[in-house]
């Protein structure tokens, strides 16, 4: 297994094993920042950790997303100012905002960062007089439909073959 990682290391930068193998941080501190073009490089690498599935944006997505400007996006950080986990979210014209990604690094989940980041989203989205939150969550993320729901969303469609696999999708929605 170590040497076919290494082949892919070489082929897909950027390149981290399985999610599930990761070994939780120590305890920590974590605080909310706004998210800019200078974490640029930073967000790439963690992005390709968070989904190592492939669902990971390119590069070239997320320089639109910072370049946007009605785009919102935000990261969690250590006291040593290391990025553990962001958020994009897109303002809508109709008074809505789109959650575009979040992700938390693996060795940092199950500790509220991802509700932390939700809630710091939805209050910045509800400043600006938006009414609704929005979202896509795959068929078969049962933890992330969890923790929506939690807080307050509802699925409201399934949208077939929304991702690059094929897999379904719950469009989740929440007023605001």
């Amino acid at each position: 297994m170590a040497f076919l990682d290494s082949i892919r290391s070489i082929f897909i930068p950027g390149y981290w094993p399985a999610a599930e193998d990761a070994c939780p941080a120590p305890a920590t501190e974590y605080h909310i920042r706004p998210l800019t073009r200078r974490q640029l490089g930073e967000v790439i690498r963690l992005n390709l950790r968070c989904f190592a599935n492939g669902d990971h944006y390119s590069k070239y997505t997320f320089e639109y997303l910072f370049d946007e400007p009605l785009s919102l996006s935000y990261r969690i950080v250590t006291p040593e100012q290391r990025m553990v986990a962001f958020a994009f979210a897109l303002v809508n014209e109709n008074g809505s905002a789109h959650l575009t990604t979040i992700g938390v690094a693996p060795e940092h989940r199950r500790r509220g960062l991802a509700a932390r980041l939700l809630d710091h989203l939805e209050a910045a989205v509800a400043s600006r007089s938006l009414s609704t939150m929005v979202l896509e969550v795959r068929v078969s993320n049962v933890q992330a439909q969890e923790l929506y729901r939690k807080r307050g969303y509802i699925a409201v469609q399934r949208i077939s073959k929304y991702y690059r696999d094929g897999e379904d999708c719950f469009l989740m929605m929440k007023a605001l």
